[in-house]
C-alpha cells in the first residue's frame, strides 16, 4: 500500500497553493489549525483558526495597504503614472472615509431594486438551455448573470460585456497575490488595466454630462456630506466593484450547486423547501466560501496564539479555515443549511468588511432558489470539476450539469 507522504508544517500553506489541492484545500486547513499562527517556509505568517483570524481582522496593527509590504505585491500601473489603489487596499482614515463615500450611494433601497432585474436575469439564462439536457453552470449561467446585474447596477452598457470579461480574466490573477505571472502575462494585465481605465473615465464624463438612475452617475454626481470621490479614486472603485462583484458571485454560485448535488437530500429539502435557499447561501459562504484567504501586512510587532509577528510581516488570514474550525462550529465539515449559529469569515469582518454582500447574497439566494425548482433530476457530470487555478478565488472553472429538463 502506497502511503500519502507527510508534509511538513511549513510547507503546507505552499502546498495550499499548489494547483492540485485545488479541489479540495480543506483537510491542509484541518493540518495547519493544529498550529493556529504558523510560519511558512517563504515567510508568510498563515493564521487558520477562527478566534485568531476574527482578532486580526479587528486589529489596527493589520495594514491592507500593499505599499506598507516590504515585499509589496505586484502593481499595475499606467503609461500615465502610477494609480491609487481601490478603497479596499487602503488603510484608516482614508479607507474610512473612502468607504462612507461609496457607501452613501451603495444604498439597500439601490440593492433592493435589483431584485426584480435579478430574478428576470436568471429566468431568462435557464429558459435559453429549455432545448438542452446538459450545460455548463460557470459559462452559461454563473458567469452571465453576476456581470448582467453588476453591469445594470453600475450603469455599464451590458453589450461591453465581452471586453469586460478578457480584461477581468486577466486582472483577476493580479488580485491573488500568491500566484506567478510571466512577464508576458504582467504585460497584459497592465494592458487591461489601462484599458478599462481608459473605458471608465469615458463614461465617467458621459454620465457626468447625462447622469442616468445608476451607481455610477450616483458616485460621479451625487452629493454627499463627505464630499465626491476624486476621479482618480472613482476610477479605481469603478475598476475594483467591476471585476469583485461579479467574480466572487460566480464562485458562490458555482460552489453553491456543486455542494448541493454532491448533498441531495439537502437539494431535495431545498426544492421542497424554497425558503430554505437564503440559508443555504449562508451556509455556502461558511462551507466553501468564493474567497479562501487574504494577505495583510503588520505595522507593529504581534504576539498571538504565543507566536510573535514581526513589523513588516506578510499574513496570510485563511478565512475558510477559520470557517471550518471545531472550535468554533458543530460539526463544521458538514454542509447543513439549518445550523442556528452560522458567523462564517466568508465576506471578511470588520472595516473591510465586504461592501457587495448584500447584492453577492441576493443573487445567490435567486439563483439557487431557480435552480432547485427548474432543473429535473440535476446530476454532476464530472466530479470534481476542472478549478481555476487562483487559489484565494477559489472556484470551478467548469461545472457540467445533466438533468432531463428544465421545469417552467
Amino acid at each position: 500500500m502506497t502511503q500519502t507522504p507527510v508534509i511538513p508544517s511549513e510547507k503546507l500553506f505552499a502546498q495550499v497553493l499548489d494547483p492540485t489541492s485545488r479541489a479540495d484545500p480543506y483537510p491542509l486547513y484541518a493540518r495547519l489549525r493544529q498550529t493556529p499562527v504558523s510560519l511558512q517556509e517563504d515567510g508568510t505568517y498563515v493564521v487558520s483558526t477562527y478566534r485568531e483570524i476574527n482578532l486580526l481582522l479587528h486589529d489596527p496593527r493589520i495594514s491592507s495597504d500593499e505599499r506598507k509590504s516590504a515585499h509589496p505585491a505586484r502593481t499595475l500601473d499606467t503609461p500615465g503614472g502610477p494609480n491609487p489603489p481601490a478603497f479596499i487596499f487602503t488603510d484608516p482614515p482614508l479607507h474610512t472615509l473612502l468607504r462612507r463615500q461609496i457607501m452613501q450611494q451603495f444604498t439597500p433601497q439601490r440593492i433592493g431594486g435589483m431584485q426584480e432585474h435579478i430574478e428576470q436575469a436568471v429566468n431568462a439564462l435557464l429558459d435559453a438551455r429549455k432545448q438542452q439536457h446538459q450545460f455548463d453552470l460557470v459559462q452559461d449561467f454563473a458567469y452571465p448573470l453576476p456581470v448582467t446585474i453588476i453591469c445594470r447596477l453600475l450603469g455599464v452598457p451590458t453589450e461591453d460585456e465581452p471586453r469586460f470579461r478578457g480584461w477581468s480574466s486577466a486582472l483577476v490573477r493580479t488580485l491573488d497575490p500568491t500566484e506567478s505571472l510571466s512577464e508576458a502575462e504582467k504585460q497584459h494585465a497592465v494592458q487591461s488595466h489601462t484599458q478599462l481605465i481608459a473605458y471608465m473615465k469615458q463614461l465617467s464624463e458621459t454620465r457626468r454630462a447625462h447622469p442616468q438612475d445608476d451607481l455610477f452617475s450616483a458616485l460621479v454626481v451625487g452629493d454627499s456630506p463627505d464630499g465626491r470621490l476624486s476621479e482618480p479614486d472613482l476610477l479605481a472603485t469603478m475598476v475594483l466593484l467591476l471585476i469583485a462583484g461579479h467574480e466572487t458571485t460566480v464562485n458562490l454560485i458555482t460552489n453553491s450547486m456543486l455542494a448541493l448535488l454532491r448533498h441531495p437530500e439537502v437539494f431535495e429539502r431545498l426544492r421542497r423547501n424554497p425558503d430554505l435557499a437564503i440559508a443555504t447561501v449562508e451556509e455556502m459562504l461558511r462551507y466553501d466560501p468564493p474567497v479562501q484567504f487574504r494577505t495583510r501586512t503588520t505595522l507593529a510587532d504581534i504576539s498571538i496564539a504565543g507566536v510573535s509577528i514581526p513589523k513588516g510581516a506578510r499574513v496570510a488570514l485563511l478565512l475558510a479555515s477559520g470557517s471550518h474550525d471545531p472550535a468554533r462550529f458543530v460539526d463544521p465539515d458538514r454542509f447543513w443549511p439549518e445550523r442556528e449559529e452560522n458567523e462564517h469569515l466568508g465576506f471578511g469582518g470588520s472595516d473591510h468588511y465586504c461592501v457587495g454582500a448584500p447584492l453577492a447574497r441576493r443573487e445567490g439566494v435567486v439563483a439557487v432558489k431557480a435552480l432547485a425548482r427548474r432543473l429535473q433530476a440535476p446530476r454532476l457530470v464530472t466530479d470534481p470539476p476542472p478549478y481555476r487555478k487562483n487559489a484565494a478565488l477559489r472556484g470551478p472553472e467548469h461545472l457540467q450539469i445533466a438533468f432531463e429538463h428544465l421545469n417552467e
